[in-house]
């Protein structure tokens, strides 16, 4: 089995590696680190770089973890990808980050962790930096 991480480089997405990692290592499951930019988007802010993508190596490596980080570019919405690939890589867990919201910004932009909490089909683990 497998620990999905969806991940973005923001202090959310820091908790949410953070947690998978640990999780993974508990649980002794290899960890799939999901993050994956809007296909067709020239440039993306979502997009961890280089480096960073080689520090999490470096973390999952010190704690005996296997680490797999897709880069892939997802046509639709997040959050249907991250219940997608959950499926696809048989994962036990999903791990997210979570930003504070007030109930009026939840109702007008919608969330895609909100979508993710729903629509798995798999415990998922919220986290808050």
């Amino acid at each position: 089995m497998t620990v999905l991480v969806a991940y973005v480089p923001t202090p959310e997405g820091d908790a949410a590696f953070t947690a998978g990692l640990a999780e993974a290592a508990r649980r002794r499951e290899r960890l799939v680190v999901l993050n994956t930019p809007r296909e067709g988007a020239p440039v993306s802010a979502e997009m961890a770089a280089p480096d960073a993508v080689r520090a999490m190596g470096e973390r999952a490596a010190a704690d005996d973890v296997a680490v797999e980080v897709r880069q892939d570019a997802h046509a639709g919405d997040l959050a249907d990808e991250v219940v997608r690939v959950a499926e696809a890589v048989d994962a036990s867990v999903i791990v997210i980050g979570l930003r504070r919201r007030s109930p009026v910004g939840k109702l007008i932009m919608g969330s895609a962790a909100q979508r993710i909490l729903l629509d798995a089909d798999r415990p998922v683990l919220a986290v808050k930096p």
